[in-house]
């Protein structure tokens, strides 16, 4: 990231046209990014459907290019993130030719349809290609000494979950992902007091559009507010929201306990019919073995909106609209209701991780594998590769769902990723 302070801040600023946000006095700006290129790898058993559409293998690969600017003066700044998005993918001309009912499990592009703001816009989508362009960050914020406001396009992430987080609703990341540095942005005003001792008052307001309106809507948009305590050993959150039309109540928690840490969250959800809670908890833990670093995390997840019958069918989950939902909108990525999730950290040198990821369906039983390596190659150059491997009976979550056809199953096999990240 670079930055300098312009000996005269106006006229600069002019050059650059954000003499909405410069002015007199001291001003810094900020200019830097990075640019990301990877390959997925995928591979479909003998019984899988994707064998009809893809063969025994699959192959996508895409470049993503983030420029992030922000520019500060006195106690207003200015963030934008530019993005410019490349693809060459088998599933990306598969989940285009998909029933919209179907795009729920195996979504296409990225889209501001229901987004306040209409930030993306796609070059060209044909074929096996797409390349678009949006804007991840766009907001102004106002801070002091004890208050914070800041509207925009921007991310927030709240609850104490590692792995899964049933407080964070605000897009989430998919527990199994690699590459979890950007939380893809929300249009929001956001607000934070406080207080003297510590805590503080968090406040988010969403908006979004009806998909089939496009007028912004209340039952579409979310509001919520976080207190948060800190005291000796403990820190306590508690939440109450309005999201989607639905109200939510939650409280989590986090304190050390023999020199590990746990963490848990409790959410309610209060929907028309129903009242949903879902929880999640864990023990993490950091030590020196042999001169390494070394940390791990045990946690349980369970999800109040899964199957609760083990069917993953799609005709099983056409009777849990809730479920489709919320996976629909970012905010789940299990079909299940009991998880167990099992993570470490292997430092085998300074420059190079790595972290063995388990994902358990404990009800089917199933689970992910998934071997994740991270190696600086040099500064400002880094590699990422992962190996994940399902393993499972047919039917099941990580197995391959029933399809329509008897002895067919939305099933995969092994893959493989790997990803080269350079920052400037």
């Amino acid at each position: 990231m670079r930055r300098w302070r312009p000996a005269n801040a106006v006229a600069i600023g002019c050059a650059l046209g954000l003499t909405g946000v410069v002015g007199a006095g001291d001003t810094t700006f900020d200019l830097g990014g990075r640019m990301s290129s990877q390959i997925v790898v995928g591979t479909y058993p003998e019984m899988s459907a994707f064998q009809d559409i893809f063969g025994s293998s699959s192959v996508d690969s895409a470049f993503d290019a983030r420029v992030i600017f922000g520019a500060q003066h006195e106690r207003w700044s200015f963030d934008v993130d530019y993005q410019l998005v490349g693809l060459y993918a088998d599933r990306l001309e598969f989940s285009r030719e998909l029933p919209p009912e179907l795009r729920i499990l195996f979504p296409h592009l990225p889209t501001d349809r229901t987004r306040l703001f209409d930030l993306t816009h796609v070059f060209t989508d044909a074929g096996k290609t797409a390349v678009y362009q949006r804007l991840d960050r766009l907001a102004i914020r106002y801070s002091s000494d004890q208050l914070v406001m800041k509207f925009g396009r921007q991310a927030t992430t709240w609850g104490n979950g590692m792995i899964y987080n049933v407080m964070d609703v605000f897009n989430p990341f998919d527990p199994a992902a690699v590459d979890k540095e950007f939380k893809t942005g929300d249009d929001m005003l956001y607000g934070q007091y406080l207080q003297s001792n510590g805590n503080d008052v968090q406040g988010v307001m969403v908006f979004r559009r009806d998909p089939f309106t496009e007028d912004v809507e209340a039952d579409q948009s979310s509001l919520a507010l976080k207190y948060h305590h800190m005291a000796s050993i403990s820190e306590y959150d508690a939440l109450v929201a309005q999201h989607y039309g639905d109200t939510l109540v939650g409280a989590g928690a986090n304190s050390n306990i023999g020199g590990a840490v746990w963490r848990g969250d409790l959410m309610v959800t209060f929907a028309d019919d129903d009242t949903v809670p879902s929880l999640v908890t864990s023990f993490s833990q950091s030590w020196i073995w042999g001169g390494k670093n070394f940390s791990g995390v045990a946690e349980y997840f369970y999800n109040g909106f899964g199957q609760s019958d083990g069917c993953y069918s799609f005709d099983c989950l056409t009777e849990n609209p809730d479920l489709l939902e919320r996976i629909a909108r970012g905010e789940l990525f299990t079909l299940g209701r009991h998880y167990i999730a099992l993570s470490a950290m292997i430092e085998v040198t300074p420059l190079f991780l790595l972290t063995p990821n388990v994902f358990v369906n404990v009800a089917d039983p199933s689970a992910l594998v998934q071997l994740v390596f991270q190696n600086d190659l040099r500064e400002n150059l880094l590699l990422w590769s992962a190996i994940n491997l399902p393993i499972g009976a047919d039917g099941t979550e990580f197995g391959g769902a029933a399809t329509e056809i008897p002895g067919v199953y939305l099933s995969s096999g092994p893959s493989a990723s790997i990803q080269l990240v350079w920052y400037w």
